[in-house]
Formats: C-alpha cells, sequence, structure tokens
C-alpha cells in the first residue's frame, strides 16, 4: 500500500472486510473476529410462578362457586351473583400490577426501608382502631376503606414484621448470643404488634406473626435455648389469652364437641357443617358448582372456609392436590431462602425463609382448621380465599421471593445486583 492510500485509509474508517478479521496473524492462519454473544437475563423460578398462577386461578374459580348463592340472602340481596367474583378479579389485578412493580425493586432497597415499613404497619394498626376510619365486621375492627377495597393493616403487618425481624437479625448478628441484647428488643416490637392486633381483636394474625418473628430468629442463629424460652413464654401467653376470654374458651369447648346440643348452633355451626361438607366430597366430590353447604349453611365459605367447599366440590383428591401444592412451594420458597444465605446474602435468605414460614403455617392452620385438627380461627387460605389484601400481600411477598431468586441467578453467573 503506497503512503498516500495508507494516510487516507486513516481517515475512512475500518473496512466490512477488515472488520471481520483481528489485525493479528499467525503464520497462514488468520483469526476472525468471536461474534457477540446474546445477552440472557438471569431468569427466576418458572415453576414457582406456574405453581402460584395455579392456585390463583383455582382459588378464583372457588370463590365463584362458594360465593354464586350468596345474593339469595337477604343480607346480600342487593349484589349481584358475581359481586364477589368481580371484586376478587379486581383485586387479583391489582395485585398483579402491585407484585411487578415490586419485583423491580432490589432487596438492598427493601433492606434499607425495612424499620419504615414496620412503623408504618403501627401506625396503620392505630390508625384502624379510631371510630370512623376503621370499619367493624362482625364485631372486629380490622379494615380500612379505600374506596375500591378494603384493606387489613394486619396482613401488611404480616408482611412489615417479616422484614423487619430479617433486617433485625442482620444488624444483631454480632450479639445473637445474648438474650437482652440480641432477642429483648425484638420480643418488646411484636409485644406492641400483639397489643394492636388484639385490641382489634385478630389473634389469628399475631399467632402468623409471633412465629413468622421466632422462624427468623431461630434461623438466624439465634442460641437454641433462648429460642425453646422464647417458644414457652409465646405458648403460655396464648394459653392465658383463651383461658380470660370468655369466648375465646367457648371457642376451645365448642372445636372439642361441636356437635353437642350447646355448641352445634353457636360456636360450634361453623366447624359441624365444615364437617359434613368433607363427608359428602367422599373420594372424589359431588363435581364443581355441587356443592350443597355453601348454600348458607356454612357461613364464611368464600374466605375462611374456601377448604372445605374444595373438599365437597373435589372431594379427598382435591384436598390432597391443594396441600402437594402448598407443600411444594413451601419447600422450594426455603430452598431458595438456603441458596440466598450460602451466597452470604443473609438478609434475602432470612427474607425468603420468613415468606415460606409465613405461607406455610397460615395455610397449615387454614387447613386444619377446617378438617376440625385446630381450634376456629380467622384465617384464609392463601392465594385462594377470597380477600383484596391478603391477595395483594402474598403476591408482594411471592414477588420478593422471585427477586430473591433472580437475583442469586445473577450472582451465581458473575453478575451484579
Amino acid at each position: 500500500m503506497s503512503a498516500p492510500a495508507r494516510f487516507l485509509g486513516w481517515f475512512s474508517g475500518v473496512g466490512k472486510a477488515a472488520a471481520e478479521v483481528l489485525p493479528v496473524r499467525l503464520g497462514r492462519q488468520s483469526l476472525s473476529r468471536t461474534p457477540a454473544a446474546p445477552v440472557q437475563i438471569a431468569g427466576f423460578d418458572r415453576a414457582l410462578v406456574w405453581v402460584t398462577a395455579a392456585l390463583l386461578m383455582w382459588g378464583l374459580i372457588m370463590v365463584y362457586s362458594a360465593s354464586v348463592a350468596m345474593p339469595d340472602n337477604p343480607k346480600f340481596a342487593r349484589y349481584a351473583h358475581t359481586h364477589f367474583l368481580t371484586r376478587h378479579v379486581l383485586s387479583l389485578i391489582v395485585a398483579f400490577v402491585v407484585a411487578v412493580l415490586a419485583f423491580q425493586v432490589p432487596m438492598a432497597t427493601w433492606e434499607k426501608v425495612a424499620p419504615w415499613l414496620f412503623v408504618l404497619s403501627l401506625v396503620l394498626l392505630i390508625l384502624v382502631l379510631v371510630p370512623f376510619i376503621g370499619k367493624g365486621v362482625n364485631g372486629a375492627r380490622r379494615w380500612i376503606t379505600l374506596g375500591f377495597m378494603n384493606f387489613q393493616p394486619s396482613e401488611l403487618a404480616k408482611f412489615a414484621v417479616l422484614l423487619y425481624a430479617a433486617d433485625y437479625m442482620v444488624r444483631k448478628m454480632d450479639v445473637k448470643e445474648r438474650f437482652f441484647r440480641a432477642v429483648m428488643p425484638m420480643a418488646i416490637a411484636i409485644a406492641v404488634v400483639g397489643l394492636l392486633l388484639l385490641a382489634e381483636p385478630d389473634m389469628g394474625a399475631f399467632m402468623v406473626i409471633s412465629v413468622i418473628a421466632m422462624g427468623i430468629l431461630f434461623l438466624g442463629g439465634v442460641n437454641a435455648r433462648m429460642f425453646f424460652v422464647i417458644a414457652a413464654v409465646v405458648v403460655v401467653a396464648f394459653g392465658l389469652m383463651v383461658m380470660l376470654s370468655d369466648w375465646r374458651r367457648e371457642r376451645i369447648f365448642a372445636y372439642l364437641d361441636p356437635w353437642s346440643e350447646k355448641y352445634s348452633m353457636g360456636k360450634g355451626y361453623q366447624l359441624s357443617h365444615s364437617l359434613i361438607a368433607f363427608g359428602r366430597g367422599e373420594i372424589f366430590g359431588v363435581g364443581l358448582g355441587g356443592s350443597i353447604e355453601k348454600l348458607h349453611w356454612l357461613p364464611e365459605a368464600h374466605t375462611d372456609f374456601l377448604m372445605a367447599v374444595i373438599g365437597e366440590e373435589f372431594g379427598l383428591i382435591g384436598v390432597l392436590v391443594v396441600i402437594g401444592l402448598f407443600m411444594w412451594m413451601t419447600r422450594r420458597i426455603m430452598h431458595i431462602g438456603r441458596q440466598s444465605i450460602a451466597l452470604d446474602r443473609l438478609f434475602a435468605g432470612l427474607t425468603a425463609q420468613g415468606i415460606g414460614i409465613w405461607i406455610g403455617f397460615q395455610t397449615f392452620i387454614n387447613i386444619g382448621v377446617n378438617l376440625g385438627a385446630l381450634p376456629t380461627k380467622g384465617l384464609t387460605l392463601p392465594l385462594m380465599s377470597y380477600g383484596g389484601s391478603a391477595i395483594l400481600m402474598n403476591l408482594i411477598s411471592l414477588a420478593l421471593v422471585l427477586r430473591i431468586d433472580y437475583e442469586n441467578r445473577l450472582l451465581m453467573r458473575g453478575g451484579r445486583t
């Protein structure tokens, strides 16, 4: 190449042929430029997404099946037959949008806002007790009306306590062997939440929150002796609550003998009709839509006792499928949490495991109550029962699990969160 041509080549850019070849030759062999590899998203647990979607869709169908006859009751005469179905669909849409937004937030940000979410939950638990702000239903004041839905602050409290406990354990990791410095501040925080929840009253939510906090403390490495002391104190506290409350004590007696003349038409009414529903379902059920108990016999069939309707319409097979799906989901969430802790991401790992404890324990309580294995307690079946705020917080929590799994995969592929 002549000197003028070489000089002009400096300003004419790289030719197409030259761009495909490295400016290096090894003997007679030329090395071509390596084509750019497509950038792949780290991904997330698709199986967990599909199981969640299956439970949501099955729950939607069952909410409609359990509530379709409710307008025949004079109490709900002004409602359309699709009233609860429509509101449940709206709740699912809102929850899905918020969950997608929550997935975009890095776990480092959730760790920073955890204390503030806890404070917000305390403020809302106080506001729900204020007349003209909190909405009362059946003698309990648990909801704040937002227009398009009734929000239940206790559901936010479960989520907020979960994040706060995980953040607390990360901050107290160096003193986790000392009772008063590691456990006492957290115990005081849970006691404050418990007093506000019992004032509503909502003992079921308090039980779930207590188990979540205890589980995170245990998984965070709190001394086993201290853990069993905490567990004993909690059991004694709940025992005293039952003993000192006449109506709670009556619930226990009704649970022990729901068929007695004294309780069959009172405190044992729900349980007795739930057991009748399971009995009618037998092995394969009476078929979708064929439930008799939902026809004004079983109260709260679309919320707390949705599992009884599933048992009647799908039988033992349907019940086992639901239990199997929740068992798989809980195990998978706990696995994601352990994986995160192995990657030295303690807050994310404890958060995931706390969510697994939450969903697993609440499912266990709800199914146990429906089957008569546990005393009657007002807790919904996660992802399936009717209830806007419960669905919202369940999906936000699962969005965090998917975010944790996404960040785990990103780190294992050499990326950054």
